[in-house]
């Protein structure tokens, strides 16, 4: 029982403490961003070294008359992504005619 009481207390309490983290400041949420793109392109790449070493081994068990198997098809090279800070889209404001 004390068991119970001690994990439901400890549950309340970090819960309360996830609620009141501050928000992220830009220069971490820039890094955040960073680090999901990085990680989805680690999990492309990952995806079609798998593809190509499925085809090896479907190659070498490949019997006579039956079709190769499908091409792999390489992403592109990593790319960060454009932050606002980076590049800001403002235009520049339009001088007054003079009369």
């Amino acid at each position: 029982m004390k068991k119970i009481i001690a994990f439901t207390f400890c549950a309340f309490v970090s819960a309360s403490a996830f609620a009141t983290l501050p928000p992220l400041t830009p220069e971490a949420q820039e890094a955040a961003a960073l680090a999901k793109a990085k990680a989805a392109y680690g999990d492309r790449m990952g995806a079609y070294q798998l593809c190509q070493a499925q085809n090896r081994v479907a190659d070498r068990f490949k019997v006579a008359g039956t079709a190769a198997p499908a091409a792999c098809t390489a992403p592109p090279p990593f790319v960060a992504p454009v932050t606002a800070a980076v590049a800001p889209a403002t235009a520049p404001a339009a001088a007054p005619a003079a009369k």
